[in-house]
């Protein structure tokens, strides 16, 4: 294995000290531009590449920013990934991101490894209902915002979409459209963001002048395609299968589809189906998805920007700020049969 080119190398192949390697590097313009020069030379003659994690470590400033999510295998979250990465290159710094896979154990294990890389700061949605994952990070003084997630309970910069008004949303258009018994594909009970679109589905329905015996909940322990055809696969052997479903996200919602495709269920004659994202998947199903809309695009740069100004202000001086957006309803043609 090649021994890595360290700066002591580069100036005793240029004759001169490491300090005025040092210069070169990091001060250039206080250097002559003839023994510049010969340092640059030196450095590109030996391939020498400095030691970024060395100097942030001396500086006791990272360039890293973390971001850690649900899941990236949803569409959702790489485009939040992709508004974060976009504003954090806008400030000179990187992005590392990091997949909890919803749970619980891998998201200590991420975050603990977020502390020992002195990152910047993180950009987290929580896998842990409980609260002891992002307590016990607490503890590192790592400045962190939570995304997709109303900071309830903590001091920390949140950015979210109001999920009760989202799942209120799909099921008024689902009401509207002359529904009376409606399921919900909810996830993981644990998550607040399935807790607060079902709260929101509720809303509605009363509104509605109807009780919450109208909406037949089909939990599922992930939220993804494979959960939702189970549970399309569930709601096909219900004696008194309701008329339209709404699903806590997009994902669950097209194995939902794939389901009723495979049954011979058709969408939305038979059952009419609302999602909730607005994934690019949606738009482009064999029937095409109503969902309701995040700009989760924006999510991401907005928690990231938050999470500058924290980092960039003066010690006791940043104010905590919660930002909650408002989710629009897409209606497409997976909901639009009249009863």
């Amino acid at each position: 294995m090649a021994q890595s080119v360290g700066i002591k190398d580069v100036a005793r192949a240029a004759g001169v000290s490491v300090g005025t390697v040092s210069n070169v590097i990091n001060r250039p313009e206080t250097v002559a531009s003839e023994t510049r020069a010969r340092v640059q030379s030196a450095i590109d003659r030996l391939g020498y590449v400095r030691s970024e994690s060395a100097r942030q470590l001396r500086a006791g400033r990272s360039r890293i920013m973390g971001l850690l999510v649900l899941d990236m295998g949803n569409p959702f979250f790489v485009d939040l990934a992709r508004g974060a990465e976009r504003a954090a290159r806008d400030a000179g710094l990187g992005v590392m991101v990091c997949n909890s896979a919803q749970n619980a154990g891998e998201e200590a294990e991420y975050l603990a490894l977020f502390a020992e890389q002195r990152v910047r700061g993180v950009l987290l949605t929580p896998a842990d209902a409980t609260g002891h994952n992002i307590a016990a990070f607490r503890r590192h003084g790592i400045p962190f915002v939570l995304v997709d997630r109303v900071a309830e309970g903590t001091t920390e910069c949140s950015v979210s979409v109001d999920d009760v008004a989202g799942g209120a949303l799909a099921v008024r258009h689902l009401v509207d459209a002359g529904h009376r018994s409606i399921a919900y594909v909810s996830g993981p009970p644990g998550l607040n963001q399935v807790h607060d679109r079902r709260t929101g589905a509720l809303n509605a329905l009363a509104e509605a002048g109807l009780g919450p015996q109208s909406l037949r909940e089909l939990p599922t322990e992930r939220l993804d395609v494979a959960a939702g055809r189970d549970a399309g696969a569930r709601l096909l052997g219900l004696a008194d299968r309701p008329t339209a479903v709404f699903c806590a996200n997009d994902l669950l919602a097209l194995g939902v589809l794939q389901a009723m495709y495979a049954a011979g269920v058709v969408v939305p004659d038979d059952l009419a189906i609302v999602g909730y994202d607005d994934i690019e998947f949606a738009a482009a199903a064999a029937v095409p998805l109503t969902s309701v809309r995040q700009p989760a695009v924006t999510m991401g740069a907005l928690a990231a920007e938050l999470l500058l100004e924290e980092t960039e202000a003066p010690p006791g001086t940043h104010e905590h700020r919660r930002v909650v957006l408002q989710p629009e309803l897409v209606v497409r043609r997976s909901s639009l049969a009249a009863r």
